[in-house]
């Protein structure tokens, strides 16, 4: 049996792709004082502000280990704020704060002008995303 190439496994190109990636994300967001994971929580939030730390955790595919320090980072910083739900004492929601929400055009502005110079080619880069999810998914529907 011959040996695999390194070089032809699709888990080694995601690897080294996410890993570039976070590097690049992490120069780009400095000027923010922003981490790739920070970022990616402001991202969700604002999608959807308000969410439930739970719900949070779910979308980002992040557990509570790891995001409830990033959450009291970006709470310090001020990007965020924590909130007990008035129904439920148990359930924690999250807030941008306005500081935040002003700097959302910004940030985005920067990421899409950084990312558009590596993947400039819209139909690749909606292409790499479709194949990204559907890779995810079929990784999430074999790993339950």
């Amino acid at each position: 049996m011959k040996a695999q190439l390194l070089d032809d496994q699709v888990c080694f190109a995601m690897y080294a792709a996410s890993k570039k990636f976070t590097k690049y994300y992490k120069e780009i967001l400095a000027d923010f004082g922003l981490t790739y994971s920070q970022y990616i929580v402001l991202l969700a939030l604002y999608e959807q502000d308000g969410l439930a730390v739970k719900e949070l955790g779910e979308k980002l595919e992040l557990d509570s280990g790891t995001l409830t320090p990033l959450l009291k980072r970006l709470e310090t910083a001020g990007w965020l704020e924590r909130q007990r739900s008035i129904k439920d004492e148990r359930i924690m929601h999250v807030y941008l704060t306005e500081e935040a929400q002003e700097k959302e055009h910004e940030i985005a502005q920067v990421i899409n002008e950084c990312v558009s110079t590596v993947l400039y080619d819209e139909d690749e880069y909606k292409m790499l995303v479709s194949l990204s999810k559907k890779l995810n998914e079929l990784l999430t529907n074999k790993l339950k």
